[in-house]
Protein backbone atom coordinates (compact mmCIF):
# COMPACT_ATOMS: atom_id res chain seq x y z
CA UNK A 1 0.00 0.00 0.00
CA UNK A 2 1.16 3.56 -1.12
CA UNK A 3 1.96 6.22 1.30
CA UNK A 4 -0.22 9.18 0.40
CA UNK A 5 1.26 12.83 0.67
CA UNK A 6 -0.06 15.68 1.19
CA UNK A 7 -1.15 16.40 -1.78
CA UNK A 8 -3.50 13.43 -2.36
CA UNK A 9 -5.69 15.01 0.26
CA UNK A 10 -8.94 17.39 -0.16
CA UNK A 11 -10.67 19.50 2.86
CA UNK A 12 -14.78 19.07 2.97
CA UNK A 13 -16.66 21.41 4.51
CA UNK A 14 -15.89 24.55 6.23
CA UNK A 15 -16.89 26.23 9.65
CA UNK A 16 -16.63 23.01 11.59
CA UNK A 17 -16.50 22.98 15.35
CA UNK A 18 -14.40 19.96 16.94
CA UNK A 19 -15.43 17.69 14.24
CA UNK A 20 -14.02 14.63 16.67
CA UNK A 21 -16.44 12.39 15.17
CA UNK A 22 -18.26 11.61 11.74
CA UNK A 23 -20.40 9.44 10.24
CA UNK A 24 -21.49 8.71 6.35
CA UNK A 25 -24.73 7.23 4.93
CA UNK A 26 -25.79 5.68 1.89
CA UNK A 27 -28.00 8.58 1.16
CA UNK A 28 -25.20 10.80 1.02
CA UNK A 29 -25.35 13.51 3.89
CA UNK A 30 -22.44 13.51 6.05
CA UNK A 31 -22.77 13.46 9.76
CA UNK A 32 -20.13 15.22 12.29
CA UNK A 33 -19.54 16.51 15.81
CA UNK A 34 -20.15 20.09 16.31
CA UNK A 35 -18.86 21.29 19.40
CA UNK A 36 -18.99 25.41 20.09
CA UNK A 37 -16.52 27.37 21.66
CA UNK A 38 -18.74 29.12 24.30
CA UNK A 39 -19.98 25.72 25.58
CA UNK A 40 -22.35 23.20 23.61
CA UNK A 41 -22.77 22.01 20.63
CA UNK A 42 -24.33 19.13 19.41
CA UNK A 43 -23.92 17.52 15.39
CA UNK A 44 -23.84 19.08 12.04
CA UNK A 45 -24.90 17.70 8.98
CA UNK A 46 -23.03 18.42 5.51
CA UNK A 47 -24.33 17.79 2.37
CA UNK A 48 -23.12 16.61 -0.90
CA UNK A 49 -21.94 19.90 -1.87
CA UNK A 50 -20.53 20.74 2.15
CA UNK A 51 -22.93 23.15 3.04
CA UNK A 52 -23.87 23.12 6.92
CA UNK A 53 -26.60 22.67 8.84
CA UNK A 54 -25.95 22.61 12.13
CA UNK A 55 -28.71 20.69 14.70
CA UNK A 56 -27.34 22.02 18.45
CA UNK A 57 -28.73 20.94 21.33
CA UNK A 58 -31.18 23.08 22.70
CA UNK A 59 -32.59 22.39 25.90
CA UNK A 60 -32.03 19.63 28.40
CA UNK A 61 -28.44 19.02 27.96
CA UNK A 62 -25.78 19.68 31.06
CA UNK A 63 -23.90 23.04 31.54
CA UNK A 64 -21.03 21.61 30.29
CA UNK A 65 -22.08 19.78 27.59
CA UNK A 66 -19.14 19.12 24.79
CA UNK A 67 -20.32 16.51 22.29
CA UNK A 68 -17.92 13.53 21.65
CA UNK A 69 -17.85 10.19 20.01
CA UNK A 70 -21.72 9.49 19.22
CA UNK A 71 -23.80 7.29 17.15
CA UNK A 72 -27.11 7.70 14.98
CA UNK A 73 -30.22 5.90 15.66
CA UNK A 74 -33.03 4.66 13.72
CA UNK A 75 -35.28 7.11 14.89
CA UNK A 76 -33.20 9.73 13.38
CA UNK A 77 -31.71 10.78 16.92
CA UNK A 78 -27.86 10.89 17.89
CA UNK A 79 -26.80 9.01 20.98
CA UNK A 80 -23.68 11.32 22.10
CA UNK A 81 -20.79 10.64 24.61
CA UNK A 82 -20.46 14.09 26.86
CA UNK A 83 -17.11 15.03 26.97
CA UNK A 84 -18.00 17.39 29.79
CA UNK A 85 -16.95 16.41 33.17
CA UNK A 86 -20.68 15.99 34.37
CA UNK A 87 -20.62 13.55 31.74
CA UNK A 88 -23.04 10.59 30.44
CA UNK A 89 -24.41 9.47 27.58
CA UNK A 90 -27.36 11.82 26.10
CA UNK A 91 -29.96 11.43 23.44
CA UNK A 92 -30.42 14.36 20.50
CA UNK A 93 -33.32 14.31 18.93
CA UNK A 94 -34.11 16.08 15.55
CA UNK A 95 -36.18 18.95 17.37
CA UNK A 96 -32.86 19.95 19.01
CA UNK A 97 -34.32 18.57 22.94
CA UNK A 98 -31.39 16.62 24.57
CA UNK A 99 -32.53 13.14 27.00
CA UNK A 100 -30.43 11.96 29.26
CA UNK A 101 -29.83 7.90 28.22
CA UNK A 102 -27.23 6.96 31.28
CA UNK A 103 -25.27 8.57 34.10
CA UNK A 104 -24.77 6.12 36.31
CA UNK A 105 -23.90 2.57 36.40
CA UNK A 106 -24.63 0.47 39.77
CA UNK A 107 -25.35 3.91 41.33
CA UNK A 108 -22.30 5.38 40.68
CA UNK A 109 -22.12 8.63 38.40
CA UNK A 110 -20.45 8.39 34.93
CA UNK A 111 -17.53 10.86 34.97
CA UNK A 112 -17.01 12.19 31.22
CA UNK A 113 -17.90 9.78 28.62
CA UNK A 114 -15.66 9.33 25.76
CA UNK A 115 -17.65 7.12 22.96
CA UNK A 116 -21.24 5.19 22.43
CA UNK A 117 -20.98 3.07 19.44
CA UNK A 118 -24.57 1.58 18.40
CA UNK A 119 -24.24 -1.89 17.35
CA UNK A 120 -26.44 -3.28 14.67
CA UNK A 121 -28.95 -5.21 17.46
CA UNK A 122 -28.84 -1.95 19.28
CA UNK A 123 -27.14 -2.65 22.13
CA UNK A 124 -24.74 0.13 23.32
CA UNK A 125 -21.21 0.22 23.78
CA UNK A 126 -19.66 2.95 25.94
CA UNK A 127 -16.45 3.84 26.60
CA UNK A 128 -15.03 6.00 29.45
CA UNK A 129 -11.40 6.61 29.09
CA UNK A 130 -10.69 7.23 32.96
CA UNK A 131 -12.06 8.08 36.06
CA UNK A 132 -9.94 10.68 37.17
CA UNK A 133 -11.14 14.45 36.44
CA UNK A 134 -9.44 16.18 34.61
CA UNK A 135 -8.74 13.76 31.96
CA UNK A 136 -5.29 14.77 31.76
CA UNK A 137 -4.23 13.46 34.74
CA UNK A 138 -4.17 9.59 32.67
CA UNK A 139 -2.01 11.03 29.97
CA UNK A 140 0.43 8.16 31.79
CA UNK A 141 1.11 4.69 30.19
CA UNK A 142 0.89 3.09 33.83
CA UNK A 143 -2.35 4.94 34.20
CA UNK A 144 -5.47 2.17 33.26
CA UNK A 145 -8.39 2.90 35.08
CA UNK A 146 -10.43 3.18 31.54
CA UNK A 147 -13.35 0.80 31.10
CA UNK A 148 -16.31 -0.09 28.86
CA UNK A 149 -20.07 -0.90 29.54
CA UNK A 150 -22.82 -2.13 28.02
CA UNK A 151 -26.12 -1.56 27.38
CA UNK A 152 -28.44 -3.71 26.24
CA UNK A 153 -31.31 -1.61 26.30
CA UNK A 154 -30.92 2.20 25.57
CA UNK A 155 -34.37 2.97 27.24
CA UNK A 156 -33.40 1.19 30.46
CA UNK A 157 -30.51 2.18 32.21
CA UNK A 158 -30.46 -0.61 34.71
CA UNK A 159 -29.24 -2.46 31.51
CA UNK A 160 -26.10 -0.74 31.84
CA UNK A 161 -23.22 -3.16 33.11
CA UNK A 162 -19.40 -2.49 33.53
CA UNK A 163 -17.85 -5.25 31.37
CA UNK A 164 -14.28 -4.40 30.74
CA UNK A 165 -11.75 -2.79 32.50
CA UNK A 166 -8.08 -1.71 33.04
CA UNK A 167 -7.95 -0.06 29.78
CA UNK A 168 -5.13 2.88 28.83
CA UNK A 169 -7.09 5.37 28.43
CA UNK A 170 -10.37 3.83 26.67
CA UNK A 171 -11.16 5.22 23.67
CA UNK A 172 -13.70 4.50 20.39
CA UNK A 173 -15.06 1.16 20.87
CA UNK A 174 -16.76 -0.95 17.97
CA UNK A 175 -18.78 -4.22 17.10
CA UNK A 176 -16.15 -5.71 14.11
CA UNK A 177 -18.73 -6.63 10.89
CA UNK A 178 -18.34 -10.30 12.04
CA UNK A 179 -20.49 -9.39 15.04
CA UNK A 180 -17.89 -11.67 16.98
CA UNK A 181 -15.46 -8.89 18.41
CA UNK A 182 -15.53 -5.94 20.59
CA UNK A 183 -12.80 -3.26 19.20
CA UNK A 184 -10.84 -1.17 21.30
CA UNK A 185 -7.95 1.77 20.62
CA UNK A 186 -6.01 2.68 24.63
CA UNK A 187 -4.54 5.99 23.71
CA UNK A 188 -2.17 5.93 26.54
CA UNK A 189 -1.50 2.26 26.46
CA UNK A 190 -1.03 3.15 22.34
CA UNK A 191 -2.65 -0.62 22.01
CA UNK A 192 -5.73 -2.19 19.68
CA UNK A 193 -7.14 -4.54 21.74
CA UNK A 194 -10.18 -6.70 21.54
CA UNK A 195 -12.49 -9.10 23.56
CA UNK A 196 -14.74 -11.91 22.57
CA UNK A 197 -18.67 -11.54 22.42
CA UNK A 198 -19.90 -13.48 24.68
CA UNK A 199 -23.89 -14.11 26.48
CA UNK A 200 -23.08 -12.12 29.38
CA UNK A 201 -20.91 -9.73 27.66
CA UNK A 202 -17.12 -10.15 26.94
CA UNK A 203 -14.50 -12.82 27.07
CA UNK A 204 -10.63 -12.17 27.83
CA UNK A 205 -9.10 -9.50 25.78
CA UNK A 206 -6.81 -10.11 23.11
CA UNK A 207 -3.93 -7.33 21.59
CA UNK A 208 -4.53 -7.20 18.36
CA UNK A 209 -1.53 -4.76 17.60
CA UNK A 210 0.73 -2.81 19.65
CA UNK A 211 1.43 0.46 18.01
CA UNK A 212 4.42 1.47 16.24
CA UNK A 213 6.34 4.59 17.94
CA UNK A 214 4.75 8.14 17.59
CA UNK A 215 1.15 6.56 17.49
CA UNK A 216 -1.56 7.36 19.95
CA UNK A 217 -4.71 5.60 18.73
CA UNK A 218 -7.72 7.58 18.51
CA UNK A 219 -11.08 7.06 16.42
CA UNK A 220 -11.11 3.37 14.27
CA UNK A 221 -12.54 1.94 11.40
CA UNK A 222 -13.14 -1.60 9.93
CA UNK A 223 -12.59 -1.82 6.10
CA UNK A 224 -14.38 -4.43 3.65
CA UNK A 225 -10.72 -6.66 3.59
CA UNK A 226 -10.38 -7.33 7.84
CA UNK A 227 -7.98 -4.61 8.08
CA UNK A 228 -8.52 -1.52 10.62
CA UNK A 229 -7.33 2.01 9.93
CA UNK A 230 -6.47 4.27 13.28
CA UNK A 231 -6.48 7.91 13.06
CA UNK A 232 -3.44 8.49 15.70
CA UNK A 233 -4.05 11.76 17.64
CA UNK A 234 -0.74 14.00 18.14
CA UNK A 235 1.13 12.37 15.35
CA UNK A 236 -1.65 13.04 12.61
CA UNK A 237 -0.91 9.60 11.18
CA UNK A 238 -3.27 7.01 9.48
CA UNK A 239 -1.85 3.67 10.53
CA UNK A 240 -3.64 0.37 8.72
CA UNK A 241 -3.85 -2.65 10.82
CA UNK A 242 -3.94 -5.83 8.57
CA UNK A 243 -5.76 -8.94 9.33
CA UNK A 244 -2.39 -10.53 10.08
CA UNK A 245 -1.38 -7.59 12.27
CA UNK A 246 1.19 -5.88 10.04
CA UNK A 247 0.88 -2.21 10.15
CA UNK A 248 1.41 0.27 7.34
CA UNK A 249 1.61 3.83 7.88
CA UNK A 250 -1.13 5.25 4.91
CA UNK A 251 -0.29 8.91 5.61
CA UNK A 252 1.24 11.81 8.09
CA UNK A 253 1.54 15.16 9.07
CA UNK A 254 3.91 15.60 12.00
CA UNK A 255 7.70 17.17 12.58
CA UNK A 256 9.64 14.13 13.63
CA UNK A 257 11.54 16.14 16.76
CA UNK A 258 8.03 16.41 18.38
CA UNK A 259 7.07 13.44 18.11
CA UNK A 260 10.16 11.92 19.20
CA UNK A 261 9.92 14.34 22.59
CA UNK A 262 6.41 13.13 22.79
CA UNK A 263 7.61 9.48 23.00
CA UNK A 264 10.12 10.75 25.04
CA UNK A 265 7.59 11.83 27.66
CA UNK A 266 5.47 9.18 27.52
CA UNK A 267 8.51 6.72 28.32
CA UNK A 268 9.09 8.82 31.07
CA UNK A 269 5.61 9.15 32.76
CA UNK A 270 6.00 12.83 31.39
CA UNK A 271 3.30 13.23 28.41
CA UNK A 272 0.96 16.26 28.61
CA UNK A 273 -1.82 18.12 27.33
CA UNK A 274 0.90 19.96 25.43
CA UNK A 275 2.29 16.71 23.41
CA UNK A 276 -0.90 16.05 22.69
CA UNK A 277 -1.76 18.81 20.91
CA UNK A 278 1.81 19.46 18.86
CA UNK A 279 -0.05 18.49 15.68
CA UNK A 280 -3.23 20.62 16.46
CA UNK A 281 -1.07 23.58 14.17
CA UNK A 282 -0.27 21.22 11.41
CA UNK A 283 -2.70 20.96 8.60
CA UNK A 284 -4.07 17.99 9.81
CA UNK A 285 -4.71 19.46 12.63
CA UNK A 286 -4.87 16.69 15.50
CA UNK A 287 -7.00 13.98 13.71
CA UNK A 288 -9.04 11.86 15.72
CA UNK A 289 -11.37 9.58 13.79
CA UNK A 290 -11.88 8.07 10.42
CA UNK A 291 -14.60 6.52 8.42
CA UNK A 292 -15.46 5.56 4.84
CA UNK A 293 -18.10 6.96 2.42
CA UNK A 294 -19.03 7.78 -0.91
CA UNK A 295 -21.14 5.28 -2.98
CA UNK A 296 -18.19 2.81 -2.95
CA UNK A 297 -17.19 3.34 0.04
CA UNK A 298 -14.05 4.32 -0.87
CA UNK A 299 -13.92 7.96 0.22
CA UNK A 300 -12.05 8.15 3.84
CA UNK A 301 -13.18 11.12 6.04
CA UNK A 302 -10.65 12.43 8.70
CA UNK A 303 -12.55 14.09 11.81
CA UNK A 304 -9.92 16.39 13.77
CA UNK A 305 -9.79 18.01 17.29
CA UNK A 306 -8.70 21.43 15.80
CA UNK A 307 -9.70 21.51 12.53
CA UNK A 308 -12.43 23.70 10.55
CA UNK A 309 -13.06 21.00 7.77
CA UNK A 310 -12.73 17.55 7.30
CA UNK A 311 -10.14 15.93 5.17
CA UNK A 312 -10.66 13.20 2.52
CA UNK A 313 -8.56 11.37 0.30
CA UNK A 314 -9.85 8.02 -2.23
CA UNK A 315 -8.77 4.78 -0.08
CA UNK A 316 -7.49 1.60 -2.42
CA UNK A 317 -9.63 -0.11 0.13
CA UNK A 318 -12.96 0.19 0.34
CA UNK A 319 -14.44 0.44 3.66
CA UNK A 320 -16.88 -1.97 5.53
CA UNK A 321 -20.76 -1.42 6.13
CA UNK A 322 -21.01 -0.03 9.30
CA UNK A 323 -23.94 -0.39 11.24
CA UNK A 324 -25.96 3.21 10.47
CA UNK A 325 -25.14 2.81 6.62
CA UNK A 326 -29.15 2.53 5.60
CA UNK A 327 -30.58 5.05 8.73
Amino acid sequence: MTMLSLDDLSFFGTGLRRPECVACTAAGPIWVSHALPEGGGGVAQLDTDGRLHPLLAKSGMPDDFMPNGWSMAPDGSFLIANLGESGGVWRLRPDGVCEPVLQAVDGVTLPSINFVHRAEDGVLWISVSTWRAPRDRAFHRDVADGFVIRMTDPADPASARLVADGLGYANEVKIDPSGAYLYANETMARRLSRWPLTQRGLGRRETVADYLDGVFPDGFEFDAEGGVWCASVMSNRVVRVAPNGTQTVVLEDCEQAAVDAAMTNWLDGAFSRADMNVGATRRLANIASITFGGPDLRTAYLGSLAGQSLVTFRSPVAGAVPPHWHF
